[in-house]
């Protein structure tokens, strides 16, 4: 391969990737994420790689120059942000060493607050990334509120580009190529989701040589946390509820509630059990981990024995997730808090339309419209009604400062689902205990899953 020879390095952003031209690269030490492209006679490489590769370059004597970059300096006059907790120094502080890191913060402690903060001190353009609709609306008024300036949108239909812009992780898989080049800082909010498969690509064409990833737990069933680092960069900062509980968020206890099945669920129950884990077991398929059940509904959903032991599976979990007694126990506990603000969550839509329907409770799932979600969150927080049911859409980001008491009648075993549920109640107010009930079928699955998910210091 023939290169053009001279000590000048140019580098130019193509969709995602950069490319190197216009000078002979040493082959010692050259990263493997360089490639020759010979489309275009050139060195290319990821977006990701931009801040390694100008270090890189530097070190091998090449002056460079970089027509990649396009981001603005920010001209922030009069940021109007409240004075930061020790943590949040703390932890701004850990990131500013190299300006690049994951931080782990509990729900409601601030976590937003810092990103203003290290957008402040970075000053050059941002793009937040975040998971939901619900948050990229939160996000802009946080922006517009405590930096002065405006937040461009991108998602929900809207295309807005400033030099603070909020975007959801799924408009900037589709469409990130096209404005990688526009930011120097991307702070990920909720990172965990950028772990997800295919959303990797994100980070991937983003030059923003400083990164910042938040998150309530950072830990995920796949242990794609990993990831993370090679995207973000490494943890440089954790704090868990138990250390900030008290003094920056609620005080709290958690209780845990068990609900028999009747004679006649249980016996549905023992029938639907036995059914999937008799399959299970005679081929050799018990999930025991994410990766043995995704090996087991693959096999069973190939025949008509397996297809009867998955049907099995769900009706088994249905029976767990709300039998009659549950409904008792949910009734005592909203007589118990008439007058508080209590969410209560579900593991999946069927239980909480039930709950919704029997209680005539307003409801949140996946489903509501971006309208009626918002006006229902805003009844909520100003007390018109009391009582929120959700099945798994609140779980992280949305903002409900005013809660104090969750009921979880149903939910997966991961960790950092109870985690976030728990944090839904832990923002600060005086006088405020939050409680989290947990109501179990007893003698049944939701005995080990409860154990598993609330595998964290919170609950110990």
């Amino acid at each position: 391969m023939s290169e053009t020879a001279g000590d000048t390095a140019r580098l130019d952003y193509d969709r995602g990737s950069l490319v190197v031209s216009g000078s002979v690269l040493p082959e010692d030490g050259r990263p493997s994420w360089l490639v020759w492209d010979g489309r275009v006679r050139a060195w290319r490489c990821l977006a990701l790689h931009y801040r390694a590769l100008v270090h890189w370059l530097t070190r091998a004597g090449r002056q460079v120059d970089d027509r990649a970059r396009a981001y603005p300096d920010l001209a922030l006059e009069a940021p109007r942000l409240p004075e930061a907790y020790p943590h949040q120094r703390e932890a701004l502080a850990e990131w500013s060493r190299g300006k690049r890191g994951l931080v782990e913060l509990p729900t409601g402690s601030g976590k937003t607050q810092l990103a203003l903060q290290a957008i402040v001190a970075v000053g050059r353009g941002t793009l937040i990334l975040v998971p939901t609709l619900d948050l990229l609306a939160q996000w802009c008024g946080v922006v517009e509120r405590g930096l002065g300036v405006p937040a461009g949108v991108i998602g929900g239909g809207q295309n807005d580009l400033q030099p603070v812009t909020v975007c959801t992780y799924a408009s900037a898989f589709r469409r990130g190529e096209q404005f990688g080049d526009r930011f120097c800082l991307a702070v990920f909010d909720e990172c965990h989701h950028l772990a997800g498969e295919g959303y990797t690509r994100i980070a991937e064409v983003l030059i923003a040589p400083y990164r910042l990833g938040l998150s309530a737990t950072l830990e995920r069933p796949d242990g794609g946390e990993q990831v993370l680092e090679q995207l973000i960069g490494p943890l440089v900062y954790r704090r868990s509820i138990t250390e900030l509980s008290g003094e920056y968020l609620a005080d709290y206890r958690v209780e845990v509630i068990e609900a028999e099945l009747s004679s006649e669920e249980r016996h549905a129950y023992d029938e639907a059990r036995e059914q999937y884990l008799g399959y299970a077991r005679a081929h050799g398929l018990t999930p025991t981990s994410a990766r043995a059940w995704q090996r087991f509904v693959f096999a069973a959903s190939r025949t008509p024995e397996g297809r009867v032991a998955l049907d099995g599976y769900r009706r088994q979990r249905q029976i767990a997730y709300a039998p009659e007694a549950k409904f008792r126990v949910l009734a005592g506990l909203l007589r118990r808090h008439r007058g508080e603000r209590v969410l209560i969550f579900t593991n999946d839509n069927r239980t909480a339309y039930e709950v919704s329907r029997r209680f005539l409770l307003p409801i949140i799932t996946h489903q509501t419209r971006v309208a009626e979600r918002r006006a229902i969150l805003q009844a909520f927080r100003d007390d018109v009604w009391p009582y929120l049911v959700t099945s798994r859409v609140l779980n992280e980001g949305v903002d409900v400062p005013a809660a104090n008491i969750a009921v979880i009648l149903s939910g997966t075993a991961s960790v950092r689902e109870h985690v976030q549920r728990l944090g839904r109640i832990l923002r600060k107010a005086p006088g405020k205990e939050a409680v989290l009930y947990e109501v179990l079928s007893g003698t049944t699955g939701e005995t080990f899953v409860s154990q598993r998910r609330r595998q964290h210091d919170a609950y110990r």
